[in-house]
């Protein structure tokens, strides 16, 4: 059996992955390590869960040089000397946390950098000194722009997870980073697929690349160690069907993908309050509080992550024993991606996937591209027998471990609206009168001759206007020839005065 030190890994590095029980390479790791190790362009294609980031891992630790090395002194000091650029947050976390295992005795400072936190530490770290840098495309960017993080000296450049770069549009930022490092870098490119805009910018900026496959494209791209189950559920029914699956002697950590943010928090939120240890994980979450779920789920301290797609790619989490799509992903991409939470590197696992009414034409066409035997999804309920037998379900188990919190009854109403305002309210369908005095003027020929107010119990006082006429006066009358009016503007009459009579 093969072991990394076969392979041409330093000591160190096999030492440190060897106190956490990492002897033997995965199929992507031992494909790759003795071509990358000799600074050779490649490009990796594996599903995920294989072992690809210590596929590039090590051999990018194991060509950079530590401060203590006597070589150090002709590098420029405290500048960057590899660069791995990672589609999301959580996934930067993951490969900086390989890293920092593998590294431990080697004394290389590895530095994350992503949205969402501060600057401060990131700038301070990079003050100091740093020799890896690991980032999502959008904070490095902001950094180099802030004439802060140097990616002129480095010698090693990986784009982990390119595809999902291209999903989120981060390609046009990685090409800006590209030409932000020397053409003389070793370039790794590693992706689960290898979509036609990969392949151009593979074409474009790496020199005759190694092309590494560990599998073909679909060939098990599903997880040969994950059992599949599809079935076609009510939603309201969903949640009652997660707890009693979570119910089941074999289920440990479960991750529920959903597809949107809003989504993920309900069904969290429906999750615990049927007694669950749940939490959601999307993009609305401050970053502190996304890896602090993270932490929890790791430690065990909760038992599922709710999560939306754009988190999927970041979590590698040990002992996932099912994922289960809450709705049905949109392709066959997402669908890899998602059940590749579990059943990793090496491990059994169970994907199960729910799928509404209005997408069986969308999973009909994911089942026929990864030529899966799903076809029709199985009509599923909470009750049915089926459910139970696949999944193992003990019989009389329900959806919820705590009793339904009783609802509490709604107070009748009484006396109305007061909208909070004193006296304000309505008491025997009558509105309370209103405290002000209204005052109108009267007016006559365009004088104003009285003032009339209505006090607050509704009497109205008239008050005449000093200066003015109160008595009667004489008016003038016109009169019209012809039967016509003698407003201005009708046509052919003309009005005239009356002449006095004697």
């Amino acid at each position: 059996m093969t072991t990394f030190r076969d392979l041409g890994v330093l000591p160190k590095i096999c030492d440190a992955l060897e106190r956490a029980g990492i002897t033997t390479p995965f199929a992507i790791q031992e494909m790759t390590l003795s071509v990358a190790l000799s600074g050779t362009d490649l490009i990796g294609q594996a599903r995920t869960g294989t072992g690809k980031t210590l596929a590039f891992g090590i051999p990018v630790l194991q060509r950079s040089t530590p401060v203590d090395d006597p070589a150090y002194a002709d590098l420029p000091q405290g500048k960057p000397q590899a660069l791995i650029v990672a589609p999301t947050r959580e996934l930067a976390l993951q490969v900086s946390s390989d890293l920092a295992l593998a590294s431990k005795d080697l004394g290389l400072r590895v530095l994350t950098v992503y949205g969402g936190v501060g600057y401060e530490p990131q700038l301070e770290a990079l003050e100091a000194g740093v020799d890896v840098v690991v980032g999502t495309p959008g904070r490095l960017i902001d950094l180099a722009h802030r004439k802060v993080l140097d990616l002129g000296h480095v010698h090693a450049l990986v784009l982990d997870e390119a595809d999902e770069m291209l999903d989120l549009g981060f390609l046009p930022d990685v090409e800006r980073l590209l030409k932000m490092t020397p053409e003389s870098r070793q370039t790794m490119l590693f992706s689960a697929t290898m979509p036609s805009a990969i392949v151009a910018l593979a074409r474009t900026h790496m020199r005759h690349p190694m092309n590494i496959r560990a599998e073909s494209s679909y060939e098990n791209a599903t997880v040969p160690a994950t059992a599949q189950f599809i079935y076609q559920a009510h939603d309201l029914d969903k949640p009652e069907i997660i707890g009693r699956i979570l119910q089941a002697p074999d289920a440990e950590k479960i991750i529920v993908f959903t597809r949107t943010k809003r989504q993920s928090q309900r069904v969290a939120d429906d999750l615990t309050e049927r007694g669950f240890a749940a939490s959601p994980l999307h993009g609305d979450m401050a970053q502190v509080a996304r890896e602090k779920a993270l932490t929890k789920f790791r430690e065990d301290k909760i038992r599922v992550l709710v999560a939306t797609d754009v988190a999927a790619r970041g979590i590698d989490v040990r002992g996932v024993s099912h994922v289960i799509n809450y709705t049905c992903p949109e392709d066959d991409k997402t669908y890899v991606h998602r059940i590749g939470r579990t059943g990793r590197a090496g491990a059994s696992g169970i994907a199960i996937t729910f799928v509404d009414w209005a997408d069986l034409h969308r999973w009909k066409m994911i089942n026929k591209t990864l030529d899966l035997p799903f076809d029709e999804p199985q009509e599923t309920y909470s009750t049915s027998p089926h459910l139970a037998t696949d999944q193992g379900i003990p019989e009389g188990t329900k959806g919820r471990v705590v009793p339904e919190a009783p609802r509490e009854p709604r107070a009748p109403r009484e006396g109305g609206r007061d909208r909070g305002r004193e006296g304000g309210g309505r008491e025997g369908g009558q509105r309370a009168p209103r405290n002000r005095d209204r005052t109108r003027s009267r007016s006559r020929g365009g004088e104003v001759v009285a003032e009339v107010s209505t006090n607050a119990s509704g009497e109205k006082v008239e008050k005449p206007v000093e200066g003015s006429g109160s008595g009667s006066r004489n008016r003038r009358r016109r009169r019209s020839r012809g039967g016509q009016g003698g407003g201005q503007g009708s046509q052919g009459g003309q009005s005239t005065e009356a002449a006095p009579q004697a």
